[in-house]
This record gives structure tokens, C-alpha cells and sequence, in this order.
């Protein structure tokens, strides 16, 4: 597992956010506070507080998250 600071605070980028990182089959967690939601559930990601960075917990096997940080590289704080 590896896990980043990401930012999402607008509305456009939770969109294009969730779009992204759908294409991938592994599981991603956003981590605020003690909340824990599934990153590809935009109705999740809006009940986080998003004026602050979030973290998210990307679960590929083997460590093969290089494709996964290109995508992201958008969203990173």
C-alpha cells in the first residue's frame, strides 16, 4: 500500500478525480480524520472535508503504482 496527500477542492477536480482512477482495478481509500471512504464514490469523497488535503491509501499489488502517480500527479499536494 502506498499513501499520498491529494487535494480535491472543487468540484470539477472530485469529478475528474473519481474518472481517473476508476480506470484502474485496484482499491484506493481516502483517509480524513477517522474516515475512511472508498475514493471512487464521488458521494463519499463530498461528505469529506475538502478544504484540507486528504489522504489517499492506494492498494496495488506488488508496488506497480507508477502508472497510478502519472495519473494523479494532478492532484497531488
Amino acid at each position: 500500500m502506498k499513501t499520498v496527500q491529494i487535494s480535491l477542492n472543487s468540484i470539477d477536480k472530485v469529478k475528474s478525480f473519481v474518472n481517473d482512477i476508476t480506470k484502474f482495478d485496484y482499491d484506493f481509500d481516502l483517509v480524513s480524520g477517522r474516515y475512511v471512504i472508498d475514493a471512487k464514490s464521488i458521494m463519499g469523497i463530498f461528505s469529506l472535508d475538502l478544504s484540507k488535503p486528504i489522504d489517499l491509501n492506494i492498494h496495488a499489488e506488488g508496488g506497480n503504482t507508477d502508472e497510478i502517480m502519472e495519473v494523479i500527479k494532478p492532484y497531488l499536494v
